[in-house]
């Protein structure tokens, strides 16, 4: 379908599913830009139609950011080239890139889903409430952020702090691997359902994957133990459930104790 000829609501939909909550101009809803969709061939099904030119745009970017993630053999290299990176729309409506902190050397990696409105500020991953209770849990078996690498699947804030889209998790997982790869720890402990999901590459509930030991396989070959627990944030808005976190955090020191001794 051609931009020109599309409705007010079919460009509203695509400005939604490209993550913009909020408009400002005299021309709020501007056409999107014309993305040309060409007939794609099947193997064994003669040609179809693409399904939708913002379909082509996710795909496009995914490959450019895993081309981009090949040549990247440090941090900070990558730093920089998610700070440049236009392949996701979150970054247009982001105030800041939230990369990794702590440790790049670290046994242990912890990861979340996505920076909040305290980390779009700052530019730092758990700075704001939740930050300030993973401070805390990381103390009670103690660690503490010169220890540990915490980052996000996410390097920039979705608007309101919704809900990532699935298009906006696959293009930026590439980046996530090659973190892991640079940072290659020992341990990972995933916080929440939706980053253990996209890291364990599963659509099991936090609660049927907390409580057990999975793997991660780096591209040296070499495995990360990997604990799902729940994310901070629930936890301060469902304080019973701290018990339950307080548990796996212990499973993990014991783990590496255990292999320590």
């Amino acid at each position: 379908m051609e931009a020109e000829n599309l409705t007010l609501s079919q460009i509203l939909e695509w400005y939604v599913c490209a993550g913009v909550d909020e408009t400002c101009g005299d021309v709020p809803f501007a056409l999107p830009p014309k993305v040309e969709d060409k007939p794609i061939p099947i193997v064994g099904l003669g040609v179809r139609q693409a399904t939708s030119g913002l379909a082509q745009a996710v795909s496009s970017a995914c490959q450019n950011a895993r081309d981009i993630c090949e040549k990247i053999n440090t941090l900070d290299d990558l730093k920089l080239a998610v700070e440049s990176f236009d392949g996701c729309a979150l970054k247009m409506t982001a105030a800041h890139t939230v990369f990794g902190d702590g440790n790049p050397q670290a046994r242990v990696l912890f990861i979340g889903e996505a920076p909040g409105a305290d980390e779009d500020r700052i530019g730092v991953p758990f700075v704001g409430r939740s930050g300030h209770l993973l401070d805390k849990m990381m103390s009670a078996i103690d660690l503490s952020r010169k220890d540990v690498y915490i980052c996000n699947i996410l390097p920039w804030r979705p608007p309101g702090n919704r809900t990532p889209l699935d298009s906006e998790v696959a293009v930026c997982l590439p980046f996530l691997h090659r973190q892991i790869d640079l940072v290659d720890p020992e341990y990972i402990f995933i916080l929440g359902a939706s980053a253990a999901n996209s890291v364990l590459n599963t659509a099991d509930t936090i609660s049927k994957m907390r409580g057990k030991w999975f793997e991660y396989q780096k591209s040296n070959g070499k495995k990360a133990k990997v604990l799902a627990s729940f994310h901070p944030a629930y936890m301060l808005r469902t304080p019973g459930q701290k018990a339950k976190s307080w548990s796996d955090l212990l499973r993990l020191k014991t783990k590496m104790n255990e292999e320590n001794s």
